[in-house]
């Protein structure tokens, strides 16, 4: 059985998650005038670029997501020193939080400004992010695939050179990653095409399919002590 500390870092939970990523970004570069919300690299160079040029109001337009982004952070450290880490309190709170959170998104009508959307998502992402660090007991991103793409890289000239076999089983598992970033971003674009920002309920559907693992592998995990104790 796998170490029991690491039920959020199973394989199938970093899929899932990357799926939401994916979706996600498409989500609100599609109904948001193309912006992507999940990681604030854009948002912290063109703020830089609006300060430089004295629109300092412009600036402060784009780092209120870069705020948003900071706070979710600043949530998941609080979640993880209140919570016990051995029943993944911090993440299963994060799934519901985002849950929440996009249901909320897909339910408003088409004339809210997208600001307050953009916010929301740069909230979101950064609870996930910081809250799933780790897929099969390595790191990776869930909501952008920069670092993804630079392990698949590093990984596969360990194997390809190296013959290391470890390596090799890495760079696939990044690459499964990637991949379903991709998928997730693709069926979101396919899904917003038909449904506009009501497609945000499919992602939720997402969380809801994670969340309900870590409450099953909880339950075998919480069954297997139970019966090795007897």
């Amino acid at each position: 059985m796998e170490n029991r500390h690491l039920l959020h870092e199973r394989m199938e939970i970093g899929i899932l998650l990357a799926l939401a990523g994916g979706f996600l970004d498409a989500y609100t570069y599609i109904t948001c005038g193309g912006v992507f919300a999940n990681a604030q690299t854009g948002n912290i160079v063109l703020m830089g670029i609006s300060a430089a040029k004295g629109d300092f109001a412009k600036a402060a337009y784009y780092f209120i997501p870069v705020a948003a982004f900071f706070f979710g952070v600043l949530l998941t450290e609080y979640f993880r020193e209140r919570f016990d880490t051995k029943l993944h309190r911090e993440q299963r709170m994060v799934l519901l939080i985002e849950m929440l959170l996009l249901f909320a998104i897909a339910w408003l009508p088409g004339w809210i400004p997208v600001l307050p959307i953009n916010v929301t998502i740069s909230f979101i992402c950064s609870l996930q992010v910081n809250s799933f660090r780790k897929v099969a007991g390595v790191p990776y991103a869930s909501t952008m695939c920069t670092g993804n793409l630079r392990y698949i890289a590093e990984h596969f000239y360990r194997y390809a050179v190296g013959k290391d076999q470890s390596a090799g089983k890495k760079s696939l598992r990044y690459f499964l990653i990637v991949f379903s970033f991709c998928a997730g971003a693709g069926g979101g674009t396919f899904l917003i095409s038909l449904w506009g920002r009501k497609a945000g309920f499919v992602c939720c559907g997402i969380f809801l399919a994670v969340l309900a693992r870590m409450y099953f592998g909880l339950a075998v995990e919480r069954k297997d002590i139970k019966s090795n104790t007897k």
